[in-house]
């Protein structure tokens, strides 16, 4: 457990998939997050604000003007941020290699850790086969995403009611539905296999809302998750070991360091 009145110290912290402009952006829950964790780094792993959903309905409320406000106070503050867009929010692409507010717009980069690791950190919609070739396929698995949501927001109402503990339709889904299992395998091996290609030891990205670390073959593959539904986000602590920290107003649970030797990711 994390005591949530306890400022912690990190050496980077990796968010992803925050979705601004949207109802499901848990954007309370990330305030309380920041306001307790400090980074040298902070690297937002793409899809921060969602530009998609923005043009069918605008949806912004004074807590996602207070994250913003937030993450370019910490970066006035003397920490480096650097912003990787992804799908939900490409059209930041067409300022690669610029500056606001102090936040660096990078489209991919290398991130070396404490203990001499080097992560390719990229959001990873690059190596997503629909987002690339069915743009419109990306379109309605989005919608068929927020209709999930949507059903899960009045399920949980009915579970809480009732005393049961929160439940994700979306993320059950993932993880039971065969071709749903079948996607994340392959895009965690394209990712792996990108990391090796540029001779990095991992990566480190997002895209598809699901948190995990795990050793493929000699490379690190680490998802930083959301925060939609999971509230995730990837911390390096400055021995340069990775964790999952998962973060609810009930519960601050941290995942066990990952670890893996420099020896055994060159191999």
């Amino acid at each position: 457990m994390t005591d949530a009145n306890t400022t912690r110290s990190l050496r980077a912290l990796f968010l992803s998939d925050i979705h601004l402009g949207t109802r499901d952006c848990q954007a309370d829950l990330l305030l309380d997050f920041m306001r307790v964790h400090e980074a040298e780094t902070i690297y937002l792993v793409g899809d921060i604000v969602d530009g998609w959903r923005m043009r069918r309905s605008w949806f912004w409320t004074q807590s996602h003007n207070d994250v913003v406000q937030k993450l370019l106070r910490k970066a006035r503050k003397g920490a480096r941020v650097v912003y990787i867009p992804g799908n939900h929010d490409e059209f930041l692409r067409d300022y690669l290699g610029t500056h606001f507010g102090g936040v660096e717009v990078m489209d991919r980069c290398l991130h070396e850790a404490a203990d001499g690791r080097r992560f390719l950190v990229i959001h990873g919609d690059q190596f997503d086969v629909v987002v690339r070739h069915a743009r419109w396929l990306a379109y309605l698995g989005d919608w068929a995403y927020e209709t999930a949501l949507w059903i899960n927001t009045w399920l949980n109402r009915a579970r809480r009611s009732i005393g049961l503990p929160y439940w994700s339709l979306s993320a059950w889904a993932k993880l039971r539905v065969k071709n749903a299992v079948n996607f994340i395998g392959a895009f965690e091996d394209a990712l792996a296999h990108e990391a090796k290609r540029v001779g990095a030891d991992g990566v480190i990205c997002g895209h598809i809302h699901h948190a995990v670390m795990r050793d493929m073959n000699g490379i690190a593959y680490v998802n930083t998750g959301d925060w939609v539904e999971s509230c995730t986000a990837i911390a390096e602590n400055h021995d340069g070991s990775l964790e999952i920290i998962r973060w609810t107003r009930l519960e601050h649970e941290r995942q066990q360091p990952l670890l893996l030797p420099r020896a055994e990711a060159a191999e």
